[in-house]
């Protein structure tokens, strides 16, 4: 991680990055409870250190990525994102939004308030998604 990173990436923590990246584990540790929700609860984990950690690293789709189609980005990705969304992912985008929405409001939190917005929309669908380095 480059030293501009670590940088944002501590003011980000400080800037509702560890508020929202608890929400995300609550979300995967619920899900993990349920047995049946363990899919879910891998992505949510896995989106709760992207949250904590965000910049120095984007999520871009699996297939494109690969190069192929796996078994959560095809018709069982749409279905397992449809259910996330129902489940957790419209109170997750919510969270990042009002987050995003309160930090506009002042210039140096633009780039914070960006940065939620981009996760409220994997917030509503992350399955099929990977972290990788920017």
């Amino acid at each position: 991680m480059s030293p501009v990173s670590l940088l944002l990436n501590l003011l980000w923590i400080v800037c509702g990055g560890f508020w929202m990246a608890v929400g995300w584990a609550v979300a995967a540790v619920i899900m993990a409870i349920t047995i049946i929700g363990l899919p879910w609860a891998r992505a949510a984990f896995t989106i709760a250190a992207y949250t904590l950690f965000p910049f120095g690293q984007k999520a871009v789709s699996r297939d494109a990525y690969f190069g192929r189609e796996d078994v959560g980005t095809g018709p069982f990705g749409l279905l397992g994102n449809i259910i996330w969304f129902v489940l957790a992912g419209w109170w997750l985008a919510l969270g990042h939004l009002i987050t995003a929405i309160l930090l506009a409001v002042t210039i140096i939190g633009i780039p914070f308030a960006w940065a939620h917005v981009k996760l409220a929309g994997i917030a509503l669908w992350p399955i099929g998604k990977i972290i990788v380095p920017a």
